[in-house]
């Protein structure tokens, strides 16, 4: 039997099991009490369809970040090791070792997220005068292979406050993008995601009516995307390509540290506060409700006909 007859027959067959729930008409009309019976089916059917366009909704929001705003603490601290006192013969150098750690503030999470994985790079410049230009900069980077950790540590001789610059790269997910100034300006978007930056792009060609009335394929440059865009008309197609070389990579966030090796600020903690952004608690409940088990309730329906997807 070909496929599309066998879908057809299978529809049909759909069909006469929901037909032989409706009662027919000679027996509503013997039983007056039968319309409770199909105002029930009617509001049964109901249900199912609101329920199936309410998960499909959900399902096309969890596709989009859901996200909020937390504070991330950076704690910077450091310890450091005298070198060799008078009288002793054993060769001891001085030394100091920095740690850089950190943790959410109010995380209601059960298992707590690593310091490490809220960043895509961290870099720490020391003073070069002191190290020289080949031993000045620790780098760190997120690789596949990353193992996440709680924090970081730099150890060198030394017997002196040494000025150092943190440089952190935030791993963002999605990715985020810095535009170039003047199409910032324009759109008023700083550093977003490609999508968000499309979306925004779009709002002002819209709002500007910079689409072509006849060609609905084709943009007209005002005299602000001709300097930026470089062209008088383009294609929709074309937008990402030229976008592409107006985006860079996010600012790192820049912390200035002067490292003591004084024994009396051994004890003090330098802290600094970070926006970053957290999946939401409500997501996975959200993913649940869109999940097949979220929807067992509706397959073990009593009537076993429920005219949403997941039955039909």
């Amino acid at each position: 039997m070909p496929a599309s007859t066998c879908l057809l027959y299978g529809y049909r067959v759909k069909r006469r099991k929901m037909a032989d729930k409706v009662l027919p008409q000679r027996i509503r009309d013997l039983v007056p009490e039968s319309q409770a019976y199909m105002d029930l089916l009617a509001f049964e059917r109901k249900l199912d369809q609101t329920i199936a366009r309410k998960r499909m909704e959900i399902q096309e929001a969890i596709k989009k970040p859901i996200t909020q705003k937390r504070k991330l603490r950076v704690y910077i601290s450091n310890t450091c090791t005298p070198g060799k006192l008078e009288g002793e013969e054993s060769e001891k150098v001085a030394s100091w070792e920095l740690r850089v750690e950190g943790k959410l503030l109010e995380d209601p999470g059960k298992q707590k997220r690593k310091f490490s994985s809220f960043f895509k790079s961290l870099v720490i410049e020391l003073d070069k005068e002191l190290y020289g230009p080949d031993n000045h900069l620790v780098e760190w980077h997120r690789m596949p292979t990353t193992q996440e950790t709680d924090g970081f540590q730099v150890k060198r001789p030394g017997d002196v406050n040494v000025k150092c610059t943190l440089l952190l790269m935030l791993d963002h997910q999605p990715p985020q993008y810095k535009l170039d100034p003047r199409l910032a300006r324009l759109l008023g978007v700083h550093t977003q995601t490609r999508a968000s930056i499309m979306q925004a792009l779009w709002l002002y060609i819209k709002t500007n009516k910079l689409q072509d009335c006849h060609e609905k394929e084709f943009i007209n440059c005002n005299r602000y995307f001709r300097q930026i865009f470089a062209c008088p008309r383009m294609r929709f197609s074309e937008i990402p390509m030229k976008l592409a070389g107006l985006l860079q990579h996010p600012d790192p966030i820049v912390i200035n540290h002067v490292i003591s090796v004084d024994p009396n600020d051994q004890k003090k903690t330098a802290c600094f506060d970070i926006d970053v952004e957290v999946d939401d608690p409500l997501k996975s409940q959200m993913e649940f409700l869109a999940s097949d088990t979220g929807g067992v309730a509706l397959r073990s329906c009593p009537l076993q006909w429920c005219a949403c997807p997941l039955c039909f």
